[in-house]
């Protein structure tokens, strides 16, 4: 994969870890928000009203911080409301692309056929990865927002008034507790499984495999207690947590090396996730081909031969009792 220098696309390898061998991405740069009236939102600027059919979410079905947006979309009922554009699962020497492929879906507006295009065409000047999920504003022509976080919030509830169901993921009353299982599982387990597969040290994979494992054996013990993690509600941090788990036994397990245990030998985690799966339009967002493939075939560095294997056969229809 490449990256863009000052709105130039350059094929060189983009691993970006630091001296010890751990892997450092860069944060977002774009962080606009769309709110109901189009006042300005926690960051960025405003003039992004809630408007059905202006906005367009980019993104790959192997991607798990993709998959927090296209979770939200279907969750909230958007489909009608904001549009879905699916890349290629190869991301080689030009990133995210829209090449043919089953389950692609092209962007009909920007006409890209690389994502690259689309962060140079909302900024001439950038520098940096072009990464997805991208929310974009289809009547401007421009990124509003590429933090997955971000625009699962803002999908959670600035549709409300124009045709999104009234579900709240993000209740007022437990938002400290949402924020405070974000940053442990963000930090622990959704970054730690990449942290543990790009490693370029045993040093840095033994750090970062220790606190996946930790982290899976706090949550087999919470989940002992309670339904979900904020006891019977369904929350974003629930959704923001799945995207890892329906993807452990199939990639990171084998293809990054987070092996101690699988996600099926954590019995109330593993019956957690697959009630999560069950979840009315939850499972029509997953895509093990895409992710499969991706991963296995995404990454030289790490696996050099691209074969996909077959397995695991997991059975992510047992029923969940929890």
């Amino acid at each position: 994969m490449g990256v863009l220098v000052e709105g130039s696309w350059q094929e060189r390898d983009a691993s970006w870890t630091d001296r010890e061998g751990r892997m450092r991405g860069p944060p977002p740069r774009f962080r606009n928000w769309i709110t109901p009236d189009g006042e300005p939102g926690p960051t960025g600027e405003g003039g992004f009203p809630a408007e059905p059919g202006r906005y367009r979410l980019m993104v790959s079905l192997a991607c798990p911080w993709s998959h927090r947006a296209t979770l939200m979309r279907r969750l909230k009922g958007l489909e009608e409301l904001v549009g879905l554009s699916v890349t290629h699962w190869l991301m080689g020497e030009n990133g995210w692309t829209f090449d043919e492929g089953p389950g692609v879906v092209p962007d009909p507006d920007s006409g890209a056929r690389y994502v690259w295009q689309v962060y140079a065409c909302s900024d001439p000047t950038y520098s940096g990865p072009a990464t997805v999920p991208v929310l974009w504003d289809s009547r401007n022509h421009r990124i509003v927002n590429n933090a997955s976080a971000d625009i699962m919030r803002m999908l959670n509830d600035a549709f409300d008034g124009v045709g999104a169901n009234d579900r709240d993921y993000y209740p007022a009353p437990l938002r400290d507790d949402i924020n405070a299982f974000n940053t442990r599982i963000h930090d622990k387990l959704n970054e730690g499984v990449y942290q543990a597969g790009f490693a370029s040290s045993q040093a840095a994979y033994d750090e970062a495999v220790a606190e996946v494992f930790d982290s899976l054996d706090w949550l087999e013990k919470l989940l002992g207690k309670r339904r979900y993690l904020c006891h019977d509600t369904l929350t974003e941090a629930d959704w923001r947590l799945f995207p890892t788990l329906v993807r452990f036994d199939a990639v990171y397990h084998g293809h990054f090396k987070c092996n101690v245990r699988r996600l099926v030998d954590h019995p109330r985690l593993w019956d957690y996730a697959r009630r999560l799966y069950q979840h009315p339009g939850v499972r029509e967002t997953v895509d093990f081909e895409h992710i499969k493939r991706h991963y296995y075939q995404s990454h030289p560095r790490i696996d050099p031969t691209g074969i996909v294997p077959a397995g695991p056969a997991v059975d992510w229809e047992a029923p969940a009792h929890g």
